[in-house]
């Protein structure tokens, strides 16, 4: 779906996160970078996959690797999401869908028959130099911090 590939420089970005600060892809320059899209906080698939990344965080961080979140959620909806599931990482509000269309994963999806517009549940590994290193784009919500590791490791 994408029009990105791996080894091309990560579109830069700028959003507001669940406490209202401003967050950028710089800030994450010298660190390796999970930066995951998901269609809406408190969704069943949505909360599987925000748990699993939860549940494994310490062994994504051990490997180095920062972990966060892109939704066209608000920031309120974020930080109601982030509390009632304990999520240890920084979710952003994109609600313009700027940063999502610059990823290129807005787009046609399925649902129940139902045809419609929507974020394709995607995974981008950004490298320390702002590089794409991994594109995940058949997200295992079940275990999707394992895909993670695994992507990397090859």
């Amino acid at each position: 779906m994408t029009h990105l590939r791996e080894g091309d420089k990560a579109p830069d970005f700028k959003g507001i996160n669940e406490k209202g600060d401003l967050v950028s892809l710089r800030d994450f320059k010298g660190k390796k970078l999970a930066l995951y899209f998901y269609p809406q906080d408190n969704t069943p698939t949505c909360t599987t996959e925000a748990c699993n990344l939860r549940d494994d965080y310490s062994i994504l961080k051990k490997r180095g690797i920062e972990v966060l979140g892109v939704s066209p959620d608000s920031p309120r909806k974020h930080g109601n999401f982030i509390k009632k599931f304990d999520l240890p990482f920084s979710l952003i509000a994109d609600e313009d869908l700027s940063i999502i269309k610059a990823y290129g994963i807005w787009g046609p999806k399925k649902f129940m028959g139902r045809e419609y517009d929507g974020v394709n549940r995607t995974t981008f590994i950004i490298d320390e130099k702002g590089k794409i290193e991994k594109i995940i784009d058949k997200v295992k919500s079940k275990s999707h911090a394992q895909q993670i590791l695994d992507a990397l490791a090859k």
